[in-house]
């Protein structure tokens, strides 16, 4: 019950085709996609189990990708913790965390019981896929979290003792919670997608945020995966010791570069996203050139082939059919 090229890529097991997916694989630019939100809200087909496994598969039967992911939402869990949160079409709060509040938003297991219906969603969704075919489930970074839970459109001039507070006291265990409740449904592994991490000044993560990832990591060895993208962070897999499955990596660094220096977990990267935006020629000599970077790396053992960042949602279909297409004949 899971893509065996998949697997190698997590037990860094040699293979000269990689797995393949993509985040937001199951989006805004898939007719699949667009024909259900005729009928249906965003949070509805988040929310509705069967609805978001329909949502989570189509990508897969339509492309062949080798990875279904959970089809979801990073901030759920606040909206679990007490923040109503509706979608038009990006995320809004009612209402956000300050330091006269914060302890408010605190209940951890009446958030869990709100997320149940991601269990739900990874047991169908694990049905209604092929056995060859992996499904992986996905969290928010804890610093992503709390930047949209005190207000994403307002930077951060100073982290606070009641920022820290809140990322120890509540959304760290949360996070694990809801890690567990994906890996005991189904999931083969879990990615933390840490995109927020431009106002997190590099002192602080070093001394402070770096052990908190590091707790995430030693409490589910080998089964959570981490992406960051952060100005000022774009090696920070280098400074890792501790167990994760694995590290995305955006097409900002060098794929090379990374397979020198990781050696702990698979490599989930990085084509640029921005490239399948492109006509078919041109996207073919992105392509090409990017295979001749990957083909000159002598050990690609844990390669799992990904863009840098998520689908743009303009992104013609027949795009992405070439850059599988591409990859799979380059690499077979």
């Amino acid at each position: 019950m899971a893509s065996l090229l998949f697997k190698n890529a997590l037990n860094l097991t040699s293979q000269k085709t990689p797995p393949i997916w993509c985040m937001r694989q199951a989006g805004r630019y898939h007719n699949h996609y667009q024909q259900l939100k005729k009928n249906y809200t965003f949070e509805q087909l988040c929310k509705n189990p069967e609805l978001a496994s329909e949502v989570a598969c189509g990508p897969v039967k339509e492309f062949d990708f080798d990875v279904a992911i959970l089809f979801s939402d990073i901030l759920f869990p606040l909206e679990g913790l007490g923040m109503p949160l509706h979608f038009s079409p990006g995320p809004i709060f009612d209402n956000f965390i300050t330091e006269d509040n914060y302890k408010k938003y605190s209940n951890i297991d009446s958030a869990i019981e709100h997320m149940e219906f991601q269990r739900e969603a990874i047991k169908i969704t694990r049905e209604q896929l092929p056995l060859s075919k992996s499904l992986i489930g996905f969290v928010g970074g804890l610093f992503t979290l709390l930047r949209f839970a005190i207000d994403k459109k307002k930077p951060i001039k100073k982290i606070k003792k009641f920022h820290f507070d809140f990322l120890i006291d509540t959304l760290l265990p949360l996070i694990k919670r809801n890690i567990q409740l994906q890996l005991e449904a189904g999931a083969e592994i879990v990615m933390m997608f840490d995109s927020g991490l431009s106002d997190l000044d590099e002192v602080v993560f070093l001394s402070k945020y770096i052990f908190l990832i590091e707790d995430i990591a030693k409490t589910f060895p080998g089964k959570v995966g981490y992406y960051s993208k952060g100005k000022n962070f774009k090696n920070i897999y280098t400074l890792f010791n501790f167990p994760f499955a694995g590290i995305g990596i955006d097409h900002t660094i060098s794929i090379q570069d990374s397979f020198s220096s990781y050696k702990q977990g698979f490599i989930q990267g990085n084509f640029d996203e921005n490239n399948l935006l492109l006509e078919a020629d041109q996207l073919f000599k992105k392509l090409d050139k990017y295979c001749d970077e990957v083909k000159s790396i002598s050990d690609l053992s844990g390669w799992v082939c990904c863009l840098g960042h998520g689908i743009n949602k303009n992104t013609p279909e027949k795009n992405v059919h070439l850059f599988i297409d591409i990859i799979r004949k380059r690499f077979s």
